[in-house]
């Protein structure tokens, strides 16, 4: 078995961490949720539930990695030898295997749209609805992207944690932000997009509903990865003298930054097409955007040509970030438990995620007939992953962290043993108890009645 190692910088912490936060949830589902849930105002209850809400979460799961040093499985194992605890381990593990397995498919998605863009073929005029189905359900091609897309995540664990993850994360994550910029530039730059920037600026509170609310809850836990076992196990890679709660914090501004700067691209370009609704839905970043990109810009088709290739491949990095972080929970685990090189651990990761992926990926196609409980194979991994193991793993972290753990051993950790002071650790404390779980189990109940 390998030697463990730590990341070799704080900076290369922090990063690492935003990237795993940050993903598709960002770019694709964060726009998505804001168009459907009336804009500013969504925008406003999102903001405070990432602050009273995802920050202490993940400052649980960041003191639980660092602590033991170990992957999640054994994280709990340690902290609650002979418990049930232990439990949530695994869960945290087998999720991130599950959305790892359907999460490579639509990142395949992702590269191929950035391949296509760069080609200069989503310029042209087309039924982009035609396109995206077309490609989605075509027997082998988007299984081919999807194992490309594996194959560069697998590239980048297999070379450990420093060379690898933390060496990627500070090439990747400088680039993502400075595309944001250049993308935010572009967008502002359209005819027609103060109308984009009022819709996400001016809150009308009186679109406020108890789902929009319960919806903000639910986009600020998932964009924020939390209970993947990912964060977790990051954490197990933190230097002792790592500040949890500041290290919490900047990982939540930057992935908010690139949440909301997201909607500052897409809502002020869509706003510019008048023929565009802003509540697309999840089809907003495949069908919808290129229709968005080919209007916008055909009095100057080169700069369309540069926007929409800058706009995918925002969405491959984000999306290849997130991944990463997926693949190395279960690596962490795979290698320690059964004391196994990293090539060897990452290895059986990757081909046993890119086996589901391919039945994940014909679901949309030659296996779409091939349904339980109404739901494809693509659907029923989501279904399963985020409306029943992400919501009852939150609620277990908390109850674990502030029910089951001494609050002498919590503090401790979040204060790097005395040396650093949280002013606001009762705030915390009585969150975590309390506010935190009641919160998630709202939005479970929430989702399952929907």
């Amino acid at each position: 078995m390998e030697t463990r190692h730590n990341f070799g910088s704080k900076i290369g912490a922090v990063l690492a961490s935003a990237g795993s936060a940050v993903g598709l949830g960002n770019v694709w589902r964060f726009p998505t949720e804001v168009g459907n849930n009336g804009g500013a105002a969504f925008i406003v209850v999102y903001l405070l539930c990432i602050a009273i809400i995802g920050i202490p979460v993940m400052m649980s799961e960041f003191l639980i990695g660092r602590h033991t040093h170990a992957n999640t499985i054994s994280a709990f194992a340690k902290l609650a030898p002979g418990k049930w605890w232990r439990i949530e381990g695994v869960a945290g593990v087998f999720v991130a295997f599950l959305i790892l397995s359907y999460y490579i498919v639509i990142s395949g998605w992702t590269l191929f749209y950035f391949v296509a863009s760069v080609a200069g073929e989503m310029q042209a005029d087309k039924d982009y609805s035609l396109v995206f189905n077309n490609f989605v359900s075509h027997p082998w091609l988007p299984v081919l992207t999807g194992a490309a897309f594996m194959g560069l995540t697998h590239f980048i664990i297999a070379k450990g944690v420093q060379s690898g993850i933390e060496k990627s994360s500070k090439m990747m994550m400088p680039m993502l932000l400075l595309i944001i910029g250049i993308l935010v530039v572009c967008s502002f730059s359209m005819p027609g997009s103060s109308e984009g920037l009022r819709f996400l600026l001016k809150p009308d509170f009186s679109k406020l509903t108890a789902s929009v609310i319960l919806s903000a809850v639910g986009q600020a836990f998932f964009s924020l990865s939390l209970a993947m076992g990912c964060l977790c196990t990051y954490a197990s890679y933190f230097r002792a003298d790592t500040k949890l709660p500041k290290t919490a914090v900047g990982v939540s501004v930057i992935d908010t930054f690139v949440a909301i700067l997201s909607g500052f691209i897409i809502f002020p370009a869509v706003f510019s097409v008048e023929s565009v609704s802003v509540d697309a839905g999840p089809g907003l970043v495949f069908i919808t955007l290129p229709n968005v990109f080919n209007i916008a810009f055909h009095h100057m088709p080169a700069l369309g040509y540069i926007f929409s290739g800058f706009f995918y491949l925002l969405l491959l990095l984000a999306a290849l970030t997130s991944a990463i972080s997926l693949h190395e929970s279960v690596t962490a685990y795979i290698l320690e438990a059964f004391h196994l090189s990293r090539k060897t651990a990452a290895a059986a990761v990757s081909i046993s995620c890119m086996v589901l992926g391919v039945a994940c990926s014909l679901s949309f196609g030659a296996w779409s007939g091939l349904t339980l409980f109404g739901l494809n194979i693509f659907e029923l991994f989501d279904f399963t992953a985020s409306k029943i193991i992400l919501p009852i793993g939150g609620i277990i972290i908390c109850l674990f962290t502030g029910w089951y753990l001494d609050r002498k051993l919590v503090e401790n950790e979040l204060t790097n043993g005395g040396k650093l002071r949280f002013r606001l650790f009762r705030l915390y404390y009585f969150i975590i108890r309390y506010v935190a779980p009641f919160a998630i189990a709202a939005v479970f109940v929430q989702e399952l009645l929907a």
